[in-house]
């Protein structure tokens, strides 16, 4: 990583910078606290750029990191979010902390999701803060913990947005979308059903009653008489999916299992009750418990993150499509399958919309990467919605 300057050189050495340092989600690395050195390098840099900041505890010993210009405490309040964690990085054909610089694009774990739209945004707010017509209050969300359990952004708005003494009039959200307005998104829903059985040596299985044999049974229940089922959709998001991705059971070869357990991915599209999937899926479970007296099977609670509807946001994303018109930019509105932090700024009736350098195909992948062309539009299109005066509040 280079030595800390009052401002990096460019934007390129700014996201090379944070690309060299290593913030692989806790949850898939086994190493706490690794977002905090790259919220400490923004902090700096931000600091030294005259920017406040705050760093806002999360539990589970995470600090999200905010950092302000206000111009005026009259002007509106606008929002970026950029989350700092990645995936993890075995099997990457790159260095992935490396920044290297190839034909055009910059590699490297986070540089397409999503340090670059965190780099485009801050590089774009130190432009801001050297313009002579500053209509609006600016903040940029650097999050913790997206790439697994959203904390960073859902405890923001839970639990420091009502303490700041603002609200933002709108929320861009960094995620990768081929600087496309998403202003639209499926909901993601997780969770756990287990079958409970009657362990025995496998020389008598008769003596026990065996988990996975139960399970196999509620499997085939879930994916003919639910997920074959499924009709809801959205124009901008497509079908709601349902898929059965990892199965667990069993101790040993010799032991008939006494427990099983499979995890359930659910995307619900915008408009899509929620609170409805597991009472549903429970009817199917009824319907197996009846014919089969011995079938011990629950449900856990559900993580859910919620669908983004475009009706929350729809003068937001005038402003913000108005931006990319006036670049000459495509701005028609487009949906997304995945699930974003959008969702928990729109339930709290805050309009997001998520826009981004780079494409999700690029994301994830053993040698991600990102045109410096993109990043360069990005800031580009973050200073303009900036610069763009909203309507005073009230």
């Amino acid at each position: 990583m280079s030595a800390i300057r009052s401002r990096p050189d460019s934007l390129v050495d700014l996201l090379r910078d944070m690309i060299a340092i290593k913030t692989v989600n806790a949850r898939a690395s086994g190493e706490a606290g690794t977002e905090g050195e790259l919220a400490g390098y923004l902090e700096a840099v931000a600091g030294r750029a005259g920017l406040e900041t705050r760093r806002l505890p999360v539990p589970g010993d995470l600090d999200n990191l905010l950092i302000m210009h206000e111009s005026d405490a009259a002007y509106p309040w606008l929002l970026f979010v950029s989350h700092m964690d990645t995936v993890a990085v075995e099997g990457m054909t790159v260095d992935p902390f490396g920044g290297e610089i190839r034909d055009g694009r910059i590699h490297g774990r986070g540089a397409c999701d999503t340090k670059a739209t965190g780099a485009a945004a801050l590089w774009s707010l130190m432009d801001y803060t050297e313009s002579a017509d500053q209509p609006n209050n600016l903040a940029i969300l650097f999050s913790v913990d997206e790439e697994v359990g959203m904390t960073g952004a859902m405890h923001f708005v839970s639990h420091d947005l009502p303490r700041l003494g603002w609200t933002p009039t709108g929320v861009v959200i960094g995620e990768p979308t081929d600087l496309r307005p998403v202003t639209a998104h499926n909901g993601v829903m997780r969770w756990r059903i287990h079958t409970e059985g009657v362990s025995a040596h496998s020389s008598e299985p008769s003596a026990g009653r065996s988990a996975i044999s139960m399970m196999v049974e509620v499997v085939r229940a879930i994916e003919s008489r639910y997920i074959a089922k499924l009709e809801a959709s959205h124009p901008l998001t497509g079908l709601a999916q349902c898929s059965i991705n990892v199965i667990r059971g069993g101790t040993q070869v010799n032991i008939i299992p006494d427990h099983c357990e499979i995890d359930l991915d659910r995307r619900t599209v915008p408009g899509e009750e929620a609170g409805q999937v597991l009472p549903t899926v429970e009817k199917v479970l009824d319907e197996l418990r009846r014919t089969n007296a011995d079938l011990k099977v629950r449900q856990d609670e559900a993580f859910i993150v919620p669908a983004l509807d475009p009706e929350t946001n729809e003068a937001w994303s005038s402003y913000v499509r108005g931006a990319l018109d006036r670049l000459g930019l495509p701005s028609d509105p487009v949906g997304a399958k995945y699930g974003t932090e959008a969702s928990s700024f729109g339930q709290a009736g805050i309009a997001a919309v998520v826009l981004g350098p780079g494409s999700v195909a690029q994301a994830h992948t053993k040698d991600e990467w990102l045109e410096i062309d993109q990043l360069e539009l990005a800031s580009k299109v973050y200073l303009e919605i900036m610069r763009t005066r909203l309507p005073m509040p009230g």
